[in-house]
């Protein structure tokens, strides 16, 4: 096989050597434009599972990396002339030099070819003359865009200007450093990468970055200026630069990875943002998968498709980290408030890949300090730490998020209903929120959604809400009203969701005339007189509500119902006065706010569930969504449930742990209201890294508690909790430790002797 690989970077030079050691009949050639001693960067960071990775396929490359290595486990986090440490961490670098010097004397020691200061040859040209074609030529990769049509890459630039420097001493742990500067917020990350020297990125808003001049500075005198910055960290010493240059970081997806015998490696195929790691550990991991597939499969074809299938998750999944990581850097001014420790805890976990339970186990002596700052008594889990809204005390953050069922008759709960609902709140959750509980016939999603615009429907709700009181004391029940709008007279979940009904369907009525997706019902417009018959079944069904003792009402305003397809401009194209601007589209919601909140007992909280964008182009935004929460804030809610999209048929949600919170997040900071958080949140774990974060206020579950009633206890029980947080039924208190299991090891021998 004749192999050519564009582009002599870490990447690149570790697969030649790879495929060389494993075959050495493979004649393979590195194409590199620059001069071997030419290198952009400075130190390199890599994880100990890619040093393993590493160890079991070349130990040749491993031992001479581990005699350059510079380890270190703390990380310092300065936050207005606060240091905070965390331990635990365990990092490893080395210079970025020193790493294609030792790959340079592999590949040649194998007989890989190396031709430096030349320019590869045309990619068709090499697709003809080569076996396989790999694409290591990085970011700006040219390959990449000679097949763009059949690569498909997006690539999404961010909002942050950085610089790569160095200085000629090494940082005695990870660095963050908070700047607080008169035209805004920079930051510096800085980690060791030789006994005598450290990388430092400096970084900031584009904003922020134009502000201070630095768009108009030489390189000289901006690396000057970084080091005046941030002379506190550096210990008044100067900065270095090696052509370095600013610029803004772009994320690169691409639709596919290989095309006939090219195939795409490193930051040609992807990138994650510097914050979580290194460009080199992912490409290094490629080189290894592409490697493995090469030996493990039959035909070349079908090595590439598995490679991608292999490597594609985990970049995936570290793109999602990235993403989150940058975004937070991105918006550090909004934590800028927080004690400092919260500030350094939240920094840690931003990825969410570092999480509560994570950290306690790398450094429980901060992880303590963390949850002591806030008076929290020993032991307790931020989970189970009370919370006030209005008059109303839920005993722990965890709430049973709203949840249709479909297994309703005329709109009137059943036993089911009491079942389901009763469960969950003697599953130990503080808030157990009903489905949407529609407000009119005409309003209802489906023929099996519940209602609460008759008294047979009221009498019914009665009797759950006195079980949870009577047999859950303490666990609050809420009910969440709504109103189908335009996705309404449709089938059961399970039998087609948002597909028309075969039969029976009742007229829809929406914002505009639009429907939800192709083949569904047109709804009519609604005009004033409608609006107000609307608003009145609102406020009836929030007045039945209070008489049978719900504890919280939530306004649905998501998801594309009703008053959520006024507030989209996707699905509001009205010209009235309830169209067009965003205040305009905000008027019939808070108008049915407003006469809901007349008619709710005023000692009673009153939630607002909105969705934060659409996940489409056009749609609503998350500085909308700021406004909208802040719109409600000031019209009385108490809090807002932060979820997003199911407003049109043609989203692209972007998927994900916890996706949903970063947008909780942002209305929580910037509107300073109490958030709720829902979204892929699923383990206790997640739940005590957004509360101790600051990120949220509550956390809503849904699946996690169709999978298990009692989550909750299990969550205390697994934590080894026993307080007030949370109360075990006197029934179940016998299960309230986990039961035994048979044994899954095999006797041990009781004597081995060495041969």
């Amino acid at each position: 096989m004749r192999v050519a690989i564009i582009g002599g970077g870490p990447g690149g030079l570790y697969t030649a050597a790879l495929l060389k050691r494993l075959d050495p009949a493979r004649e393979i050639t590195v194409w590199e434009r620059n001069p071997p001693d030419t290198t952009f960067g400075f130190g390199v960071v890599l994880s100990d599972e890619t040093l393993g990775g590493i160890e079991h396929a070349d130990p040749v490359v491993y031992k001479a990396l581990k005699a350059d290595f510079i380890r270190w486990d703390d990380i310092h986090i300065t936050h207005r002339n606060t240091r905070h440490t965390s331990g635990g961490h365990r990092f490893a670098a080395l210079g970025r030099q020193r790493l294609l010097e030792i790959l340079h004397a592999r590949c040649r020691s194998l007989g890989v070819e190396l031709r430096f200061s030349t320019e590869a040859p045309y990619p068709a040209w090499l697709t003809e003359t080569y076996d396989l074609v790999i694409a290591a030529d990085g970011v700006h990769s040219s390959t990449r865009e000679s097949f763009a049509e059949v690569f498909r890459p997006q690539i999404t630039p961010h909002r942050c200007r950085y610089i790569w420097l160095a200085a000629d001493f090494a940082f005695d742990a990870f660095r963050f450093e908070i700047a607080e500067t008169e035209h805004g917020v920079m930051q510096l990350h800085g980690y060791p990468y030789a006994a005598d020297a450290s990388t430092v990125i400096v970084e900031m808003r584009e904003e922020v970055w134009r502000a201070a001049g630095f768009d108009a500075m030489e390189e000289r005198e901006s690396v000057e200026r970084c080091a005046k910055i941030f002379t506190d960290a550096l210990g008044g010493r100067p900065l270095k630069s090696n052509n370095s240059a600013w610029t803004t970081f772009r994320t690169v997806v691409n639709e596919r990875w290989s095309h006939g015998n090219v195939v795409l490696l490193g930051d040609a195929a992807h990138t994650a943002h510097f914050s979580i790691g290194s460009g080199t550990k992912l490409a290094v991991e490629d080189a290894l998968a592409l490697a493995a597939c090469l030996e493990e499969q039959p035909t070349l074809a079908e090595a590439l498709t598995a490679y991608e299938e292999e490597r594609r998750p985990v970049v995936a999944s570290t793109q999602r980290a990235a993403r989150a990581s940058l975004e937070w850097f991105e918006n550090v001014g909004l934590y800028l408030r927080q004690p400092p420790r919260q500030f350094a805890f939240n920094l840690l976990t931003r990825s969410r890949r570092v999480t509560h339970d994570n950290l306690r186990l790398r450094d429980a002596h901060f992880t303590s300090a963390v949850e002591r700052s806030f008076g929290w008594p020993p032991g307790t889990p931020p989970m189970f730490t009370p919370f006030r809204l209005r008059g109303l005390t839920l005993r722990n953050r965890v709430v049973v998020s709203p949840m249709d069922m479909y297994e309703a008759t005329d709109g009137v709960p059943g036993d089911f209903h009491l079942v389901h609902l009763g469960a969950r709140a003697l599953g130990g959750a503080g808030l157990v929120m009903t489905e949407m509980v529609c407000v009119s016939e005409q309003g209802r999603i489906t023929p099996g959604c519940t209602g609460l615009y008759t008294g047979r429907q009221a009498e019914a709700w009665r009797r759950i809400i006195r079980f949870v009181h009577a047999q859950a004391p303490g666990t609050a029940i809420g009910v969440q009203l709504g109103h189908s709008g335009r996705k309404g007279s449709t089938r059961l979940m399970w039998e087609g969701i948002d597909e028309p009904l075969p039969e029976g369907n009742w007229p829809l009525v929406a914002a505009s005339p639009l429907p939800y997706k192709p083949g569904s019902q047109v709804p009519r417009q609604l005009s004033r007189a409608q609006l107000t018959d609307i608003r009145e079944q609102f406020t009836s069904a929030a007045w039945r509500a209070a008489r049978v003792g719900f504890d919280l009402l939530e306004l649905h305003c998501a998801h594309g119902y009703l008053l959520s397809g006024f507030l989209s401009p996707l699905t509001n194209r009205r010209t009235d006065a309830y169209g067009g601007s965003l205040e305009k589209r905000l008027r019939f919601p808070l108008e049915v706010f407003d006469s809901v909140r007349a008619v709710w007992p005023e000692e009673r909280p009153l939630t607002v569930r909105i969705s934060a964008t659409d996940w489409a182009e056009g749609g609503t935004t998350a500085d909308e969504a700021v406004e909208i929460a802040r719109a409600f804030a000031a019209h009385g809610a108490d809090a807002i449930d932060v979820s997003t999209g199911q407003v049109v048929s043609e989203e692209r949600p972007e998927f994900g742990r916890s996706y949903q919170t970063p947008f909780a997040d942002r209305i929580r900071h910037v509107v300073g209201i109490p958030v709720i958080a829902v979204g892929a949140i699923s383990s206790w774990d997640d739940v005590n890294s957004l509360i101790l974060a600051g990120r949220a206020d509550l956390c809503a579950l849904a699946r996690p508690h169709l999978y298990d009633p009692h989550w909750t206890l299990h969550a205390a029980a697994e934590q080894g909790y026993d307080g007030p947080g949370v109360v075990w039924p006197a029934p179940y208190r016998a299960g309230s430790r986990r039961p035994q299991t048979g044994r899954t090891d095999a006797p041990k021998p009781r004597l081995e002797l060495g041969s």
